[in-house]
């Protein structure tokens, strides 16, 4: 499997999952505001502080922003590109969130497919405080209670990265979820059936995921050979199989530094976490 030596310490465990409760439902973003006026508005206006959402539809005008991109300092082992602006509105297609707090004030981390005027498909990492709702977007929300993602430095990447924390304790009955993040070079779906294992999770649903990893080889047999990447998760499950354990089956959409959009199945074993991945893990059925 490849791997990337970030300039850090490794951590250990390679995993982290927070307790939580969570709420599901549709929603949707109205225009004249910020994508993050917007979720902020939504996610408070229930009282919480934290969520993760997929994105769907909708136009977003004021469009800004980043591609991965390779690094030339040495206290990154990958970066991120210069902003990219977009004169005129595209339309959204389909987007992950992750939505928190910075410095305790609302932030987000989204990845994005999205059509711009000239008709061209392009996917990457939106800047949330800039780009600008003209027509409702879709929104299937996932609150939170319990846990937070915060941004917190990361001793490994160097990066400022959403973790999650405990918020306050919380009563475990009803419907329990944990939210996650994984760390670099361990591979996403073997890890989320590690936590689903230890956890004694059984048939799971996985809500947002927002995330980098080294590269790609999907179950179809396609590589993604460049190695710089972000991605997101379209849809996400895992299902326990009598005899056979826990399965991952995550289909993302994913763009790497040189521009490629590539998407479809993520091989099991084979497609380790670059800097970071933030995932929610909601048991489809409570015993």
């Amino acid at each position: 499997m490849r791997r990337i030596q970030h300039p850090g310490p490794s951590v250990d465990p390679k995993w982290e999952a927070v307790l939580c409760r969570t709420d599901s439902f549709p929603a949707e973003l109205h225009p004249g505001k910020s994508l993050l006026d917007a979720i902020s508005g939504l996610v408070e206006s229930h009282g919480s502080q934290s969520a993760v959402l997929r994105l769907r539809g909708g136009v977003l005008s004021r469009f800004c922003y980043y591609m991965p991109a390779l690094s030339s300092r040495p206290e990154y082992a990958v970066y991120f590109s210069d902003r990219h602006d977009v004169e005129g509105a595209v339309r959204l297609e389909t987007a992950s969130v992750t939505f928190g707090l910075r410095d305790g004030q609302p932030w987000l981390h989204c990845h994005a497919i999205w059509i711009e005027p000239d008709g061209k498909r392009r996917c990457g990492h939106l800047i949330p405080d800039i780009n600008w709702i003209d027509r409702p977007v879709h929104a299937e929300v996932t609150l939170l209670d319990g846990a937070v993602f915060t941004v917190l430095p990361d001793p490994e990447t160097n990066f400022s990265l959403f973790l999650p924390r405990n918020k306050q304790s919380i009563n475990t009955d009803g419907r329990h979820a944990f939210a996650v993040r994984l760390a670099p070079n361990i591979d996403v779906c073997h890890a989320i059936e590690s936590i689903c294992s230890e956890l004694h999770l059984n048939d799971v649903e996985i809500k947002g995921g927002v995330g980098s990893i080294v590269g790609a080889v999907f179950e179809d047999g396609r590589n993604v050979d460049p190695f710089v990447t972000e991605v997101f998760i379209k849809s996400g499950q895992v299902i326990k199989k009598q005899n056979y354990g826990h399965q991952a089956l995550i289909d993302v959409s994913m763009v790497d530094y040189t521009g490629g959009l590539s998407e479809g199945r993520l091989e099991r074993g084979q497609n380790p976490v670059l800097v970071t991945f933030e995932l929610v893990l909601q048991p489809k059925f409570q015993e």
